[in-house]
């Protein structure tokens, strides 16, 4: 990463600044050209408002039926706790999908609505494989990000 840099020519903070404008690029590509969300504020927003959410909940019940709650442990687990999800979050999310046809639903116990365990439908899968294609440059953008950052406050 640093040869790169040195080759390029380029100090850290102007690849800083690169690397969030492309990020703040293609959210508004996404939005339709508006603005949204600070560059600053990648984990605690973009990433929420991003299909990240959906693409993570579209992966995780393509592999197996699971629920709400074992889908925001997962997410938890998965990111080491850096970003964890909110049921306020994760439910209505959950509902939206299952209402385009994403994802179905089935209670655990139809009689006593226990748990609710969400599959993923065709209409899923192919909305899966188009968040990848969609997702994978904001994330490739958050990842140069904070790499140049360490870069640069620990001297790598």
């Amino acid at each position: 990463m640093a040869e790169e840099r040195k080759r390029a020519g380029k100090p850290v903070s102007e690849a800083v600044a690169e690397a969030a404008k492309a990020g703040e690029q293609a959210v508004r590509e996404r939005k339709g050209g508006k603005r949204g969300g600070r560059p600053s504020d990648v984990f605690g927003g973009e990433i929420r408002r991003r299909d990240v959410f959906p693409l993570l909940v579209l992966h995780l019940v393509a592999k197996e039926p699971t629920y709400g709650n074992r889908l925001i442990e997962s997410i938890e687990e998965m990111t080491q706790g850096v970003i964890s999800v909110n049921p306020n979050t994760m439910y209505p999310l959950l509902r939206a999908m299952e209402g385009e046809g994403l994802v179905e639903g089935r209670w655990e116990l139809p009689d006593r609505r226990t748990r609710r365990y969400y599959s993923i439908t065709a209409k899923g899968r192919r909305e899966h494989k188009r968040l990848l294609a969609e997702v994978e440059p904001f994330l490739d953008s958050v990842i140069r990000s904070v790499t140049l950052i360490k870069d640069e406050v620990y001297g790598r």
